[in-house]
């Protein structure tokens, strides 16, 4: 049984949810839960979609210096694998995923968001990678992801400063999604994900595969990849009885069994 991190089912959407108070500190038990939770969420085949959630008060606050400040370099070369390769666990869920950001997002808990498809912030959320404020620079994925999503320029000003981002401009560059009021977050995010959650499995997952293998490709790979993605599709049964719906009752009325 985890400590600080859990999944919580329900409806076919599962919360990965983050508790560990104050400001759920990544430290190495909950970035091992968090991968356990990630995996979990992607093998559970009642699962259709994923939120990312930390609570009403505060998404991640970062990782927890105290394990850090002492560490030597093969410390924390091991650890910052390790969180690499939860976080990317999360990335790779193949299903879609949306973190639900209440008050801080900061250093590995911006990683954590950045690792998600969507993002959906409360008006007062801060956002920022506020590592070189302590004589580093983010090692969780924030000087890979967050330039793919926000362009090298944001994101440099962004790392370079150490700067919290309000919600707001956080909208305005497209480091978040959606900005809602505090206490609605978490239903934001789920008003977002339940859209998905009866749609064919199979397809989004091979969607979301295409789109995210394909940027980290060249352009005729990435059209491979999708060909290969598309093809394959024609294996299963959402295909046949999505294609017969249509042919029967027109667009938009198919049901989906996810095989």
């Amino acid at each position: 049984m985890s400590e600080f991190v859990r999944l919580e089912v329900a409806d076919g959407i599962g919360t990965i949810r983050l508790d560990r108070p104050p400001v759920n500190a990544l430290n190495d038990q909950v970035r091992d839960e968090i991968a356990a939770a990630a995996s979990s969420a992607a093998a559970a085949g009642e699962i259709r979609a994923v939120i990312l959630y930390g609570g009403e008060k505060v998404f991640a606050g970062g990782a927890d210096i105290n394990q850090m400040a002492e560490a030597n370099y093969a410390a924390m070369a091991d650890r910052s694998a390790r969180l690499q390769a939860a976080l990317s666990l999360v990335a790779a869920i193949g299903k879609p995923v949306v973190a639900a950001i209440t008050g801080y997002a900061l250093g590995g808990g911006l990683e954590l968001a950045l690792a998600a498809d969507f993002r959906v912030a409360g008006e007062n959320a801060r956002l920022g990678q506020p590592e070189i404020l302590l004589g580093i620079i983010p090692g969780a994925g924030g000087t890979q992801r967050l330039p793919r999503l926000v362009g090298p320029a944001r994101a440099k000003d962004i790392v370079f400063t150490g700067r919290m981002v309000k919600a707001a401009e956080a909208l305005a560059m497209g480091l978040v999604d959606a900005v809602v009021p505090d206490e609605s977050v978490y239903q934001a995010a789920l008003d977002l994900v339940q859209r998905y959650a009866a749609g064919p499995a199979l397809a989004l997952r091979a969607a979301k595969q295409a789109i995210d293998h394909g940027l980290d490709a060249d352009l005729a790979t990435g059209l491979e990849i999708e060909r290969v993605q598309f093809a394959a599709l024609f294996a299963t049964e959402d295909q046949r009885s999505g294609m017969r719906s249509f042919l029967e009752n027109g667009p938009g009325r198919a049901t989906f069994t996810g095989r």
